[in-house]
């Protein structure tokens, strides 16, 4: 009571402030009685509703700054809109029907066109490169002009030279090219100074488990669970038997420092090993350098088992995880100093294992910067 004898005052309150939502709930509710979707619409609904969009705005917006300032912007565009819903798993399944106006375009390259291009590059390989053949026509052009019974004794070496080298040849190739298999398409490879041999492939993520290498790489958080797309895949592909590997190794191993990396059997999978690796978070602090340490990591991980091949798949996409752009450049760049700085390796191949066109298109762009550099 105030000195007159008069009620108190009382501020009024909107109902976003007493939900804590900064989304108008009076505008929601008006919109649900409006739209007639239902003829009883309980006092909860439009906070609910409210809080829900805000959420989505929220999450939209801090996915496309991170675009914005990976292209070097200032500013959010429709452009970087709709890269943040295409890189977010959850956000892509939700807003799959969504135009973006003026959003433009997910990078698409088709196969068959890089397959045509890497066809044209092999044949002119196979055009420098054989040697002994070019050699045994000399060796027959040279006998020509001697007698004819030098002729057949002479001509038969060359034949049974070809033969042990093409032996010799095949068994090398079998010995060092391990070939991802069936279900999967090389769309472009470059070949480091050192020697090894990085590849781009295309396949199916229910392909990973027949994928034929020596070593796959399992991005994983510190307790190496398998809740992300890539974990999934590789428990379906491997059963209760790799299900059981890896609790042995979570038992053995423990919680993973972020970077480490941890090696384990493939159970159940056409690879013999599966590297389990402990991603940082993107944003936290010298999270690129912390990547580029856990991808060395792997490598060396591999080195100690003296695998010929590994296949690294796509870092998981989503919340707090590194955009597309920038964890195909960090790991590009890690691989190559990696065989740069370190001695003679076992590793021959690498493989880059996608799944959708835009990490393709991502990965050949930054192919080619590295082959310009």
């Amino acid at each position: 009571m105030s000195a007159r004898g008069g009620k108190k005052k009382m501020t009024k309150m909107s109902r976003s402030s007493r939900a804590g939502v900064i989304f108008p709930v009076g505008r929601m509710m008006r919109y649900l009685k409006k739209g007639t979707y239902k003829y009883r619409i309980g006092v909860g609904a439009p906070v609910y509703m409210a809080a829900v969009i805000e959420y989505l705005a929220a999450e939209i917006l801090e996915l496309a700054g991170n675009a914005a300032r990976d292209n070097k912007k200032g500013r959010i565009a429709p452009r970087h809109i709709l890269l943040a819903v295409a890189n977010d798993e959850e956000l892509n399944q939700l807003l799959k029907g969504v135009t973006i106006a003026s959003g433009g375009v997910l990078p698409r390259i088709h196969p068959e066109l890089l397959a045509k291009k890497r066809g044209v590059k092999s044949k002119s390989d196979t055009i420098l490169s054989p040697s002994p053949e070019k050699r045994g026509r000399k060796s027959l052009g040279g006998i020509k002009k001697s007698g004819k019974k030098t002729k057949a004794s002479k001509a038969r070496t060359p034949k049974k030279n070809k033969q042990k080298d093409g032996e010799k040849e095949g068994a090398s190739n079998s010995a060092t090219d391990d070939g991802p298999g069936d279900g999967f398409t090389i769309l472009s490879s470059k070949s480091l100074v050192p020697g090894q041999k990085l590849s781009l492939t295309q396949s199916d993520i229910s392909h990973i488990g027949s994928m034929k290498v020596e070593g796959i790489v399992h991005p994983t958080t510190g307790e190496i669970d398998l809740k992300e797309e890539v974990g999934k895949a590789l428990e379906k592909a491997g059963g209760k038997e790799f299900l059981e590997t890896v609790k042995e190794l979570r038992k053995s191993q423990g919680p993973l420092e972020v970077t480490e990396a941890a090696l384990s059997q493939s159970t159940g999978l056409a690879a013999k090993f599966v590297i389990h690796c402990h991603i940082p978070q993107w944003g936290s602090d010298k999270c690129e350098e912390q990547l580029e340490e856990s991808i060395k990591n792997c490598l060396t991980a591999a080195e100690d088992k003296k695998l010929k091949s590994v296949a690294f798949p796509p870092l998981p996409s989503g919340r707090n995880c590194f955009p597309k752009q920038t964890a195909a450049q960090v790991t590009l760049k890690a691989i190559s100093s990696y065989f740069d700085d370190s001695s003679p390796s076992s590793l021959k191949n690498i493989y880059f294992l996608l799944f959708d066109s835009e990490s393709i298109g991502i990965y050949v762009q930054e192919m080619a910067k590295l082959d310009a550099k």
